[in-house]
Parts: C-alpha cells; structure tokens; sequence
C-alpha cells in the first residue's frame, strides 16, 4: 500500500478545501491526468515510458486509497495549524474519497486516461496521492533494484553547494510529494535534509525552511507549507460573477476565508501581465507575495519588485517564492540575483525527491472543468496549458488581452 495516511499530500489542498467547504460546496469539477514527458526517448529511440501496462496495480492503490480515513492524531494535528477552522476539521472527521469519482483507462498508445469528476469538495484531496502512486507503481516496477547510493550521493552534492560561502541565509523548502521517486526515498531525502541543513519552527536557524507535505510535517516536526494551486483560481473562472473578474474574485474570496493569514497569490494562471494588471495596491498591501510557477523566474522576479515600486510598496518588505522546476544551482543563482532586494523563499520538487540517476515522469493531474464549463490556466510557459475547448482558450485570451504564443 502506497499511501497509507489522507496527510500524504500537500498543505495547499486542505487550504483550499476549506475555502471550498465554506464558500463554493456545490461546485462540481473534472480533472484530467497528462503526462509531459515526450513519447520517444532521443537519446536511445526507444518509448520513454509505458504507463498502461501497470493499470491494473494503479487502480489497486487507489482502491487502497479510498479505505483510509484521517486518525484522531492527524485530526489534532491539522486543528493546531492556526488558520484550519474547527467546522472544517469535524468534516474531514467523516471524509473518505470515493472510488466512483474517478476512473482509470489503459489507451493504445501505451499512455493512461486518469478523469476525476464529481463534487470539488470530495474529489480535491485525490491529485496528489494519485500522482505519487502512479510515480511509484512506474518506477518500483521499472528500477527493480533502485540506485539508492547514487540519490544519496546527487542528494550530498546538492546540501554541499547549498552550503557554500555566502548562503546561509538561503532557505530551501520539499515541494516534491507529487513526482517522488517512493514514500520511502521521500522520507529519507526529508530527514537528511532537517539533519544536515537543520529546521527548528521555533527558531529562524537553518536553510530547510519546511515541506508542502502534511504528513511528514506532522511526523518530523517540519514546519507545513502552502496556500493556494492553479485549481483555486481556475474554478474561479466558473465560479466568479464575470470572466474577467475571476482572478479579482479569487484573491478576494480567498481574503475573505482566511483574513490576511496564508497570503501568498499564485501569478501564472492568465499570465504575468494579466496577474499585475489586476494585483492592485490594495492586493499588493493586502497579501505578503507572490508564487512564481511558469516562465522565466528571472524576468518574473524583476517585473514583481518593479511593480511593488511602482506601487509605492516597499518589496523588502514582501516575499517571492520561486517553485518551477527548480535545481540547487539554479535556485542558488536566483537567490544571489534577489538577495537584499525582498523576502525570498525556494520549493525545490522533482530534483530533491526523485534525482536517482532516472528520468522522472513529467505527470499533472489538473482541473480542466467546473460546473460544466471549461476552465484553464494561460501560463507564461504554453506546453504547462491544458483545456479540451479551443474556442474557451481563444475566447479567454481575447478577455484577458493575453496574446497567442508564437
């Protein structure tokens, strides 16, 4: 059994579950699963991946997953996070997530189908555990005897550059439940992390900052990260009383759920353009930052501090958070461009948690509908873009004045 505990996933999705319980409980959604990586490997010709031959073991651990419910213990532990409210807590006391939600296809061309579809409030919590079981089911099958010294060893060279001269005050958080290699490799890549890099929640020492992941969070004492995913915005499209009002409408309801706490916005939904022409004086004081998720970061970072300048806001006093397929060495040069000019934070994913020598899988499970009407995001990385309507796109585009990518 993969995953053996609801807490498993990322912190953001109880956060905008709550948001769901308390202001969007009927909404009705539909997620699709893709998976990024190119059908042909270039450097041997060979397929890169086969996914459906292992359906039947992935529909097995979904099953599983659908018998667990949250213990007395991950109960109290998510009613002692500041901003979960206690109604929410007693309603993830009789949570369980439906195996009628969600179905499992093996296609042709050797690729799987993976469509959640029924209520947003009972089918959110099945993203990320779903993907951590099909990375697991692929890669215990295909790497037999998997090559633990050499993720050891890429995993002593990373916590070595991290601590070079010049960087202690550089702080990395695990973003990579998502995509790891195996539950186990995770919790091992986590404890030599707080070992070696040192996290207190008590103290501000140390450059591991935390995990977006509840359960190893509760279980190692790491402080829990996260706030919102493209999913809480793109239901907005469906949800808000105007199209173009959307992103508005999602920051505020959000403002609205959880009174100043939790105040990170997500940038790449429509775009950066589209993000700061709504993300106003009134939002720039009213959350502590931002989330950078697709495009340049470089560009990105620039364009936020020169936007808080321009709003009279002071961007010291603001945090940029970099998340997009991150390395050390890039996050070290991200860290060296900013330093000094604002508030930082890194969340390293697929490089920390599955770097053993192997290709990852490139695999998303997004929202593509709500309330029966498409949704999408329009990042500023296009091959990131998923919807099943062409006209939608175009038509969103034409709201937002996001020009179509060349």
């Amino acid at each position: 059994m993969i995953i053996t505990s609801l807490l498993d996933t990322d912190l953001y999705k109880f956060t905008m579950m709550q948001v769901v319980l308390h202001q969007f409980p009927g909404a009705q959604v539909e997620y699709k699963f893709k998976c990024r990586n190119p059908d042909i490997d270039a450097s041997t010709g060979q397929a890169s991946r086969n996914l459906a031959v292992h359906v039947s073991e992935i529909r097995d651990e979904i099953r599983s997953l659908c018998s667990l419910h949250f213990q007395d213990a991950e109960l109290a532990y998510l009613q002692s996070l500041r901003f979960i409210k206690s109604d929410f807590v007693d309603f993830l006391g009789l949570f369980k997530l439906n195996e009628k939600y969600i179905t499992v296809t093996a296609l042709p061309s050797g690729e799987i189908d993976i469509t959640i579809r029924g209520p947003w409030l009972h089918t959110i919590l099945f993203e990320i555990p779903v993907l951590a079981i099909v990375n697991e089911v692929y890669f215990r099958n295909t790497q037999k005897l998997p090559d633990l010294l050499e993720g050891r060893k890429r995993l002593d060279v990373k916590i070595g550059q991290l601590q070079a001269d010049g960087l202690s005050d550089l702080k990395i958080a695990d973003y990579g439940t998502r995509r790891r290699f195996s539950m186990a490799w995770h919790e091992e890549v986590l404890r030599v992390l707080t070992a070696r890099l040192g996290s207190n929640p008590a103290h501000s020492s140390g450059q591991f900052a935390g995990t977006s992941n509840v359960l190893f969070a509760m279980k190692l004492g790491l402080t829990p990260l996260g706030t919102m995913a493209h999913e809480y915005l793109q239901a907005c499209q469906a949800l808000g009383p105007r199209l173009r009002d959307s992103q508005i409408y999602a920051f505020e309801s959000w403002a609205k759920e959880y009174r100043g706490d939790l105040g990170i916005a997500l940038s790449d939904v429509y775009g950066m353009s589209a993000f700061l022409r709504d993300f106003d004086l009134y939002f720039c004081k009213l959350f502590d930052g931002a989330r950078h998720d697709s495009g340049d970061p470089f560009q990105w970072g620039e364009r936020m501090l020169d936007h808080y300048i321009s709003k009279r806001v002071d961007p010291r006093t603001k945090t940029l958070i970099f998340s997009d397929a991150l390395t050390v060495p890039r996050t070290v040069e991200l860290y060296q461009q900013f330093r000094g000019r604002c508030q930082l934070a890194f969340g390293i994913g697929t490089n920390l948690t599955n770097d053993l020598g192997y290709v990852p899988l490139q695999i998303v499970i997004k929202m593509t509908r709500c309330n029966g009407q498409p949704v999408t995001k329009l990042s500023d990385t296009p091959s990131k873009d998923m919807c099943d309507d062409p006209k939608y796109l175009a038509y969103l585009r034409q709201v937002f004045d996001i020009s179509q990518p060349e």
